[in-house]
């Protein structure tokens, strides 16, 4: 882990009165409000990073599907970023699903046509320890699962000679953790590890070789005015430092600020406002310009 890994995971875990993130209804403690908030892959998590927890669903049946969009103003540089994402949940532990990536140009000369029209995304997860599972009040909810890319023209696809598209893919373990004693604030925790060669989820493009990579999040859920929610948080993914066909690329942590607000918890449906931290400058002379950008999502369970 790197010097620059290794001062944003202290911050965002010995600092965090200060951040603010986007974290899923589900961890209020409220059965209708499990599993209903999907991230920028589709997966049930955070706004980029998975969680533990997966799409409701009865233990011996399909659930009803979770849809979801997100909004990424990436700057002058990369452009804006759109994400459409339809997720299914089965017997109470599966959960799949498909996401498009859509991309709209940047203003930047000879950078912003490094980005492609966008990809698509397929997840999976398996939930294989439930949340205090057999009366262990200590256990967290642990989970294992993938994410695949492919039609990924970005950056890496389009210095390659010639162009080409390619996929990259995450697989990964999580664990998640509701704390409640903390009422009437309850504590979010989640951290996991992957295998990725993805270069900031397939944004700008690939890494060169697997990496194995440090996620993780915490929020705070407050009771807010007519029996809606507010959550405040902040989450971390650190990012294979290197792109592939792109010499001296350093790419940075990737962390979220913001807030998620949940109007009734028992209708399925919150909006995520916050900020994103992606890339700034990647190598001397070439600054990406997202490092403070506007992110926006919104899920409704159906």
């Amino acid at each position: 882990m790197d010097i620059m890994d290794n001062r944003y995971f202290d911050f965002l875990f010995g600092r965090v009165s200060k951040a603010a993130a986007l974290l899923r209804a589900g961890f209020l403690g409220a059965g209708t409000a499990a599993a209903q908030s999907l991230n920028w892959d589709g997966q049930t998590g955070v706004f980029i990073t998975p969680l533990a927890y997966t799409a409701a669903s009865p233990s011996n049946n399909f659930g009803r599907p979770i849809v979801a969009y997100h909004f990424l103003n990436a700057g002058s540089v990369l452009g804006n970023f759109h994400t459409v994402s339809v997720t299914e949940g089965i017997a109470g532990r599966v959960e799949f699903g498909y996401t498009r990536d859509l991309h709209q140009e940047g203003s930047t000369a000879g950078l912003s046509p490094l980005w492609g029209s966008g990809f698509n995304v397929v997840h999976a997860k398996v939930n294989l320890v439930k949340e205090n599972a057999g009366k262990q009040a200590w256990l967290p909810a642990l989970s294992a699962g993938f994410v695949v890319r492919t039609q990924d023209r970005n950056v890496s696809g389009l210095l390659a000679t010639p162009n080409k598209s390619y996929t990259n893919a995450d697989f990964y373990a999580v664990a998640s953790k509701t704390i409640t004693q903390t009422k009437p604030v309850p504590i979010v925790l989640n951290l996991g590890y992957k295998a990725t060669n993805a270069s900031v989820y397939g944004l700008a493009g690939n890494a060169p070789a697997y990496k194995g990579r440090l996620f993780g999040a915490v929020a705070f859920v407050f009771t807010g005015p007519a029996k809606s929610t507010i959550i405040f948080g902040s989450e971390f993914s650190q990012e294979p430092r290197t792109v592939q066909n792109l010499p001296g690329a350093d790419v940075p942590t990737t962390i979220t600020y913001a807030a998620r607000i949940v109007p009734l918890a028992e209708r399925k449906f919150n909006i995520d406002f916050g900020v994103a931290q992606a890339a700034g400058t990647i190598e001397p002379g070439v600054n990406l310009k997202a490092r403070h950008q506007f992110a926006l999502g919104v899920s409704y369970g159906l």
